[in-house]
């Protein structure tokens, strides 16, 4: 009897049932998906890293290393392997793209994964293993003839094999560009042999020695200790990157503490939504159950086996909520981590397997048992007393004449404000999980919004704005001089920048000289308003600024690498900007006396000659596409946050506006007794909905604000984000929370047409 209790009690209390599955679904699928996420992003990440041998350390000197160097550094102790290892842009050739032709001597470090053709061979003389993603971007094929072109240099050769290589996992030419975009760069392993023989072509005897501006170290060792150590080898500084500072891996691990993050936020919303509803909603039915529980005690139930039947309930709840929510999180954790997905578009990566953290498990487990407990606690408190105790019907509890109610202003309101009013605060618990999901919805919408917002006034700001080029030239600094660079300048009407490897104190940064007389770049302030680059001091972005304590007028030092200079500059203001970076203007430059080579232009021309000083050029276009895919995906993203927004709206003050609907019937019948109309009393149901509508907002707006400036921080500092919020944002928060709150209290008051009078006065009060 009780089984078929049990499925007639479900169909009866179909709507609460199905919004505390579908909460508790949606909480647990977003748990669920964030923390996939970022974990399967961890674990796939270390399989690559792994698989092809990533380095712990970069050490970095424009003018090579010899193999005489690589075995000093093998002999350190504390290294366990180490490589010369060189990669340079080169482009394509009749044809825009850019390569980053690379070589490593030994390719158990920073090697490769062939993901199709024939194994890497270092003896092959004409061998191409290229990317597959900037193969497959570009209809390229194994067995396809390339030509590379590097200054003066053309080497040649057939693609042999394609690859991936966790050196590449970020795929971007410079810091300007945040997406990857193999249509127009892509990276491709060369053997030693056929570089040399292209270096010989140049500077004839180097062929067999190899040119390799890089060491790439395998090593437990802190940094600073490996860094005392080559200065003892070599006698003087070098630049030392740890893995932390390379884009293929402080990106990556900061996708996956953004994850952390995001698996922290989020959810606990939805999750402690869905958990408060429970409460509250079982509370309501085993209230609604109460003469059923008497029934049940009368007839020889015993309380266990009662207490088992209505706790049912909760696992029941419990159970689907959870299975709903893990099918919706190996959904969201798919459609994030897949190759086509928006992880895909920016890692490149051979594997794409979802993995779940134990502890996800665990919470599962300690949510449904909390669940079920709250089911167990809301009956055996129905079961206190005698059979004849529980039949008698729930009443609410009596509610106390307030002060309030004794002024004038309160007996001067209408009769629908004072009804509400003590139906608020006689069940404050309904009352307080009903403003908790309007908040909850305002805040998802506001975050949600804003974060575009914010994106597009960053978009406007540096790519509209700060880059007011067409192209950018990258000239080859070792060969050029500055009387040479200053004539290309001239030719192609082009501002210049000169960039320095430089170290504050065991970091590493740039050091940028500008010098800008056509307006070609522009410099943001904190506040995203634009100024010129004064001559009295150095320019510090805001994440230098921060992690040194730094502020205008305080004195900054650093160390050029290959140097033995120590230079001590006032800070003359703070900039935003992509990158971590110094920056000061030619002048001063000179006036401090630090050499420098000019490395870039920025011009309007779109057509670049050939010049040996010229590397390659890139245009502002293409940085504005990879900008559009990131934008898409964000879009996307936006989209699904503002309907589980909604969803979450509509499920909670639905749920908790038939449970009002129930618990006022007979008050609602009397109403109806007195004469009140359908309509008047609808009146009075969607009017307390929109006051805590209104409450809801008010705190849901400053809320949204405060959590989009927590994830600004969490989540994008590297990109300096300034929050912004457009009037936009506002307005359709607002909107879309009253729609939802006035469309669910016209289905609540809908159900007044169906108020059986008789029967439910006829009940003992």
């Amino acid at each position: 009897m009780l089984k078929r209790k049990l499925f007639r009690t479900l169909w009866v209390y179909k709507a609460q049932f199905i919004s505390m599955v579908i909460m508790i679904g949606i909480g647990v699928g977003i748990f669920f998906g964030f923390n996939i996420e970022w974990y399967s992003l961890k674990v796939d990440t270390d399989e690559i890293y792994e698989a092809t041998g990533f380095a712990d350390f970069r050490v970095i000197n424009e003018g090579g290393f010899t193999k005489a160097d690589l075995e000093k550094v093998l002999a350190i102790d504390g290294v366990t392997d180490a490589t010369r290892f060189l990669s340079v842009n080169t482009t394509v050739q009749n044809d825009p793209d850019i390569v980053a032709l690379t070589v490593s001597e030994n390719m158990n470090i920073s090697g490769v994964l062939v993901t199709k053709g024939e194994a890497y061979d270092p003896e092959s003389p004409d061998g191409i293993w290229l990317s597959d993603s900037f193969a497959a971007a570009n209809d390229i094929e194994v067995g396809d003839e390339m030509t590379f072109v590097y200054k003066s240099i053309t080497l040649g050769g057939r693609v042999k094999g394609l690859v991936k290589s966790s050196e590449y996992l970020i795929c971007l030419p410079d810091e300007t560009q945040v997406m990857p975009d193999f249509h127009s760069y892509g990276y491709a392993y060369v053997s030693p042999a056929l570089i040399g023989n292209a270096l010989d072509k140049l500077l004839p005897g180097l062929g067999t020695a190899g040119f390799y501006p890089q060491l790439h170290i395998k090593s437990e060792l802190e940094k600073k200790d490996l860094v005392k150590k080559l200065e003892e080898v070599f006698g003087k500084t070098y630049m030392v990157l740890s893995k932390d500072e390379t884009v293929s891996w402080s990106e990556a691990q900061g996708e996956v503490n953004e994850g952390k993050t995001m698996g922290s936020v989020l959810p606990v919303l939805f999750l402690a939504i869905a958990i408060l509803t429970m409460v509250t909603t079982m509370h309501r039915i085993t209230a609604s159950e109460k003469t059923q529980i008497g029934t049940l005690k009368a007839l020889g139930y015993r309380d266990a086996k009662i207490l088992r039947h209505y706790t049912s309930y909760a696992l029941f709840i419990g159970l689907a909520g959870t299975l709903l929510g893990i099918g919706i999180g190996y959904l969201l954790g798919w459609y994030i981590m897949n190759p086509n997905g928006a992880m895909g578009t920016y890692i490149d990566m051979p594997s794409w397997k979802l993995y779940v953290p134990w502890f996800c498990w665990l919470v599962l487990a300690v949510m449904n048992l909390f669940l079920t407990a709250i089911g167990f606690l809301s009956v055996k408190k129905m079961l206190q007393g005698t059979a004849a105790d529980a039949l008698r019907p729930y009443s609410p509890k009596r509610m106390k004449h307030m002060r309030i109610e004794e002024t004038k202003a309160f007996k001067a309101l209408g009769f629908g404000i004072k009804w509400n009013l003590r139906d608020c605060l006689r069940h404050k618990a309904r009352t307080a999980m009903t403003l908790f999901g309007i908040v909850g919805c305002t805040l998802l919408i506001v975050g949600s919004m804003g974060m575009l917002d914010t994106m597009n006034a960053f978009m406007d700001a540096f790519y509209d704005k700060a880059i007011n080029y067409k192209t950018r030239v990258y000239l080859d600094a070792e060969s050029i001089t500055n009387a040479e660079a200053a004539e290309l300048a001239e030719l192609y009407k082009a501002d210049w920048c000169a960039q320095r490897s430089i170290q504050i104190e065991d970091r590493g940064f740039v050091l940028e000289i500008y010098s800008v007389t056509r307006d070609k770049v522009r410099f943001p302030d904190q506040d995203m308003e634009f100024f010129t680059l004064s001559d009295d001091g150095a320019y510090v972005c805001g994440r230098i600024a921060r992690d040194f304590n730094l502020k205008v007028g305080d004195m900054l030092s650093f160390e050029p690498f290959d140097s033995d200079e120590k230079y001590t500059v006032p800070v003359a203001g703070i900039v935003s900007s992509m990158s971590e970076s110094v920056v000061m203007t030619k002048a001063y430059a000179d006036k401090v006396g630090i050499p420098y080579t000019v490395s870039t232009l920025f011009t309007d021309e779109t057509e670049i000659a050939q010049n040996q000083h010229i590397l390659n050029s890139q245009s502002k276009q293409s940085i504005l596409d990879s900008f559009d895919t990131f934008m898409e995906l964000m879009n996307v993203m936006i989209v699904l946050l503002v309907i589980a927004a909604v969803v979450l709206g509509i499920v909670v003050l639905y749920n908790l506006g038939v449970m009002s609907y129930t618990e006022r019937y007979r008050e609602m019948a009397t109403l109806k007794v007195v004469g009140f109309k359908n309509s008047k009393i609808a009146r009075l149901l969607i009017g307390q909905n929109l006051w805590l509508t209104v409450i809801g907002i008010i705190i849901g707006i400053p809320a949204g604000v405060g959590v989009l400036k927590y994830l600004l921080v969490a989540l994008a500092s590297e990109y300096e984000l300034k929050l912004v919020l457009g009037p936009a944002t506002y307005l359709t928060a607002i909107l879309l929370t009253f729609a939802v709150s006035f469309i669910v209290g016209l289905m609540v008051a809908r159900k007044n047409k169906h108020i059986d009078m008789v029967a439910a006065l006829k009940t003992e009060e």
